[in-house]
This record gives structure tokens, sequence and C-alpha cells, in this order.
């Protein structure tokens, strides 16, 4: 039986980046999340690779293992510290945030 991934996004306060951000497992898109929505997948179990982008802007590739019958849980957002956010305009992959729920 495959694991199941998830993608939510959610922000406390006000967000900038707004829109959709199209969820990319492996390299390849497989979704979209909206403010204040979750996406979810099956997933084979294996090493796999996850990253949210919306635009040029993105989030930093996170590896993780899927384990079968197993949940792997991210939350992502575009609020950002106030330095992060003014250099994620000449690094574009520090601009939106992806981590891992336990």
């Amino acid at each position: 039986m495959p694991a199941t991934l998830t993608v939510t996004r959610r922000t406390v306060g006000v967000e900038v980046r707004r829109g959709t951000y199209d969820v990319l497992v492996d390299g390849e898109r497989v979704g979209s999340v909206s403010l204040h929505e979750t996406f979810e997948m099956p997933l084979e179990a294996g090493r796999h690779t996850l990253q949210v982008r919306s635009g040029r802007n993105a989030s930093r590739t996170q590896s993780f293992d899927a384990a079968g019958d197993g949940a792997v849980a991210f939350r992502c957002g575009g609020k950002r510290p106030l330095p992060i956010f003014l250099v994620s305009f000449v690094v574009p992959s520090l601009a939106l945030s992806l981590r891992r729920e336990f």
C-alpha cells in the first residue's frame, strides 16, 4: 500500500506572496496548493524530493523517505522574516518556506 504525502499551506498574519503554489515531487509537477488548503497524494515507498514553486519563487528542495502505509506531512508558506524576504529577490529559492511536520 502506498504512503500518503500531505502539503498544507497555512500562515499566521499577512502573506505577501499569494496565489497558488505548484507542488513538485521528484522534479515533476503533481498538483497545486492554495492558501489555507491541503494537497494530498499517494506516494510509492522510497526516497523522494519535494519542492513548492510560484513562478520564479521557490522553496528549497527537501528530501524525505516514505514508508509503505505511512504518512509524510509538510507545511509551506510565503511569509518570511524581513531579512530573508529581501534576500529572496536575489535568491528565489529562499522565497517560500517548506518544513516537514512530525
